[in-house]
């Protein structure tokens, strides 16, 4: 025999996806952003706690494998999922610092860091929201009812119009996949510089979106000079510097400097390349 309660979670979630509906624009604004930025070499952050761990794990997947059609793999990092460094972190800083650290440790002016959190405040999320600010990322949010701390702390924020944290999950993951969704059709229109990062011909990019201009001669992308085989960094638009002194990070250890005062950051003359800064990234 059924009884109300057999359909309250699908009641609950349908309410919720009318509300949710309007969220559209903004999904495939995020889609096209993080298709641009990827593209020009930049990389994608995200963490989350509990249920919101495996979301942030199924988007990062998404990115490096793929969603539907083959494509390029792009670079997408979930912060939980090294359990060795997160729970050295936990152990030696305290679970606060978990995504934080890992945000100082690899993420670049540029990169996006993308949190996912049910309640909106949660303390290890919002230390590394404040991280990723001072270290020039931008932090867009996935989030439960608004307002709530993760949410104001955000530059960019979808917020989940419900009242229990299975429903936001839930719509959580249709979030990720409509992001997906936008992502592989900028990817796939050509509007970022997404051919300039092909996986045999990495080449760095500048802030206008085009790749830069060859210096071999015949045609093909210039190759990266970092020595790693990833695309240079100065081409990301949008970076922050606040925060870096030096090249020190905020939390200690010295780490890439931000790009030095008067460095060009339009397309640079046939058969030039400005020099970089030692430790620049």
């Amino acid at each position: 025999m059924k009884t109300v309660t057999d359909t309250a979670h699908c009641d609950d979630l349908m309410k919720a996806l009318e509300t949710f509906r309007e969220q559209g624009s903004l999904i495939e604004r995020w889609g096209a952003e993080l298709a641009r930025r990827l593209s020009a070499g930049g990389r994608l952050l995200v963490a989350g706690n509990g249920g919101s761990a495996a979301q942030a794990q199924h988007l990062t997947a998404e990115l490096v494998g793929r969603y539907r059609d083959d494509r390029a793999p792009f670079s997408a990092l979930a912060l939980h999922a090294d359990t060795s460094s997160t729970t050295a972190i936990a152990n030696d800083y305290g679970v606060q610092e978990v995504f934080a650290r890992q945000t100082a440790a690899h993420g670049r002016p540029g990169d996006v860091l993308m949190l996912l959190s049910t309640s909106g405040a949660s303390a290890n999320l919002l230390a590394a929201a404040d991280r990723a600010h001072r270290l020039g990322l931008t932090v867009w949010a996935l989030t439960g009812r608004a307002p709530n701390p993760l949410h104001l702390a955000a530059d960019d924020s979808l917020c989940v119009d419900a009242p229990v944290a299975a429903t936001v999950q839930e719509l959580h993951l249709v979030a990720v996949h409509m992001l997906c969704e936008s992502f592989d059709q900028a990817v796939g229109s050509g509007e970022p510089a997404a051919t300039a990062r092909a996986a045999d011909h990495p080449a760095d990019a500048w802030d206008d979106g085009r790749p830069a201009t060859s210096h071999r001669g015949d045609g093909r992308p210039a190759p990266s000079h970092r020595g790693d085989g990833r695309p240079g960094a100065n081409g990301r638009a949008g970076a922050r510097t606040e925060g870096r002194v030096d090249g020190a990070r905020p939390d200690g250890p010295a780490g890439p400097a931000a790009r030095p005062a008067g460095l060009p950051v339009g397309p640079r003359t046939a058969g030039t390349r400005p020099r970089r800064a030692e430790g620049d990234a």
